[in-house]
């Protein structure tokens, strides 16, 4: 496979900087879960126990949300989310941000959103590569709070 390399930083990477920031908070959120300990939500809450928001429960909306949202992005958005999180991983070099693009695309199998929320590090990975990518994650983030 020839490799597409180019030494100029990304400034369009196919999705607004918004929505990768929103992905970044809610993958926050998400990664901060626990297994819930007690897998019923009648014997307690958040009002009477706070740390119970950071229980991972069977109904939690946490990952539908970020799911859903995923999901409701255009294919190409959807590619560079995975491409973005690949750069900030690691697998691809910030110059290889196309080739990483065109290998979202070709090499989708399942949904993009399992995809991603199977990557442990999720949010770690996307504010790295846009970080490579020369864009600033702390503003970014904090545009979407």
């Amino acid at each position: 496979m020839k490799r597409r390399v180019t030494s100029e930083p990304v400034s369009d990477f196919g999705i607004a900087p918004e929505k990768v920031g929103h992905v970044i908070v809610k993958a926050r959120e998400y990664g901060a879960k626990v297994g819930a300990w007690n897998d019923t939500t009648d014997e307690g809450d958040a009002e009477e126990d706070p740390a119970a928001i950071l229980e991972d429960f069977a109904d939690d909306p946490t990952s539908e949300e970020l799911a859903g949202f995923i999901a409701a992005l255009n294919d190409d958005e959807q590619a560079a989310l995975v491409a973005l999180a690949w750069v900030g991983r690691g697998t691809y070099e910030p110059e290889e941000f196309a080739e990483a693009m065109d290998t979202a695309r070709s090499e989708r199998a399942n949904a993009t959103s399992k995809y991603l929320l199977g990557m442990p590090l999720l949010a770690d990975y996307l504010e790295e590569g846009l970080e490579k990518l020369g864009h600033s994650p702390e503003e970014i983030v904090g545009d979407v709070m």
